[in-house]
């Protein structure tokens, strides 16, 4: 049986759908190298998705090799319940002192959905601790300010935050309820106004909502400059400096999920920084170890970790915990994937890489089904539409996107569309001339499944 056949006999894909999965040709990765991957018929892709958003400096990097095998030498797992590990102690070391200021506490989780359901437990408990005597507040403060179209993972908390109902309306019951504001989608907006308009009304939106709720409102959850997996949706600027402000003057948590913004992608380390925005609390993940092994943290400050210490018979403790917390050999991938952004200077190489992204962008407007293209550093998506005029979407059935993406495939290039929007995600480590044969060929797959459809 070929190893094709044993993954259609035995293994269930997350996010697909195994009847398709099993009557079509699959591709099965063997190996990798540099920017790309390769299968086991021996057909080479460039990596355009950094394999799901985790991949910064490409694969087979030589230093976390090394890391990783160096820490194998001396102990490849220990609990940190009663226990530390050297490589835990040292990455949380790193990660404040590259983190914005006032962050100073790390607790480590193995994904990016397990790192928001500990911030939501950490804010949560936070304010039934500081406000003990105070049963009011206690009572009160225990929902969540969330944006429409937000993504914050798959576990249940982490769904109850989200707002995109092709993934998670299935589980509605299951789910708590929060605030919704709403969060600017200019391309399509649905009262029809215009960008400028339209953030200023979501501005207003989101502060009448903080000013009503505020009493009740443990934190408030923002994906922030750019909401991922609704699409790259790209906020306006100041949209997360006026929240930040607006947590400040209601007195609630801002937690900042930087699960996909982290670690370069919107070209600074994190997306905050681009706005000089302090969040309580910031979740991170997928970069973290460069791509290559599960780590996930929940960086706050020092007020919110003092909120927790207490004698034992007080019972403040954080009840919470991953087998695998501080895996030292993660932790391990986690400090030379940092020490090469340093040593390397990752950060200053890719300004210009951003830049050609931008305007080799531009000529995939030529194309009359490209509706929207929207960027932010590394991070694109590329919206198609039946109707530019009318921004009318296509039928979500005739899966436009995911034709498109086969058509990659046949081009070399690995893509993953959301729905109809084509996400361009490409590793740090991506050279001039591969971008541009990444967006050479999302032109040619794009033009490709137009014409066949217009056939």
């Amino acid at each position: 049986m070929t190893i094709e056949n044993k993954d259609k006999k035995y293994l269930w894909h997350p996010f697909t759908q195994m009847k398709d999965w099993m009557d079509n040709d699959i591709i099965v990765i063997e190996r990798a190298g540099g920017n790309y991957l390769y299968d086991t018929r021996g057909r080479r892709y460039l990596d355009g998705i950094s394999s799901l958003w985790c991949n910064i400096h490409g694969h087979q990097v030589r230093d976390i090799d090394l890391a990783i095998t160096s820490q194998l030498s001396k102990v490849a797992h220990s609990t940190m319940l009663g226990l530390s590990n050297i490589p835990a102690v040292e990455l949380a070391e790193e990660l404040i002192n590259i983190a914005p200021k006032g962050l100073s506490r790390v607790f480590y989780s193995d994904s990016g959905s397990t790192a928001v359901e500990i911030a939501l437990k950490m804010a949560f408990q936070y304010w039934q601790q500081v406000s003990q005597g105070d049963t009011q507040i206690a009572r009160r403060k225990t929902r969540f300010l969330t944006f429409v179209n937000a993504y914050h993972g798959d576990t249940i908390g982490a769904v109850s935050l989200g707002g995109i109902d092709l993934f998670h309306k299935t589980y509605g019951q299951l789910l708590f309820r929060t605030v919704k504001a709403p969060a600017p989608y200019c391309y399509r907006c649905p009262m029809g106004r215009k960008r400028k308009q339209c953030n200023l009304e979501c501005l207003a939106e989101v502060e009448r909502l903080l000013r009503r709720h505020h009493k009740e409102l443990a934190g408030a959850v923002i994906e922030p400059l750019v909401q991922g997996a609704a699409g790259m949706i790209t906020q306006p600027k100041g949209f997360i400096r006026r929240l930040r402000q607006l947590c400040n003057e209601y007195d609630i948590l801002m937690i900042a999920d930087e699960v996909a913004t982290g670690f370069g992608r919107t070209g600074r380390m994190f997306a905050c920084e681009r706005e000089n925005v302090k969040p309580d609390i910031m979740t991170v993940a997928k970069g973290i170890t460069g791509g290559y092994l599960p780590l996930a943290a929940t960086l706050t400050t020092e007020k919110i970790f003092k909120g927790f210490l207490g004698e034992f018979k007080d019972n403040k403790t954080f009840f919470h915990g991953h087998t695998y917390t501080g895996n030292p050999l993660a932790c391990s991938a986690g400090l030379a994937n940092l020490r090469i952004f340093r040593k390397g200077k990752t950060l200053p190489k890719i300004q210009p890489k951003i830049k050609i992204l931008e305007k080799e962008l531009q000529g995939l407007h030529k194309l009359e089904n490209v509706g929207d293209i929207r960027q932010c550093g590394l991070m694109a998506g590329i919206e198609l539409v039946s109707d530019r005029k009318t921004k009318t979407p296509f039928d979500y059935r005739k899966r436009i996107g995911h034709k498109v993406i086969i058509e990659a495939r046949k081009r070399g290039v690995m893509l993953r569309p959301l729905g109809d929007v084509i996400v361009l995600m490409p590793p740090l480590s991506i050279t001039f001339k591969e971008l541009k044969l990444l967006l050479q060929v999302t032109y040619q797959s794009i033009e490709a499944v137009m014409n066949h459809l217009n056939s």
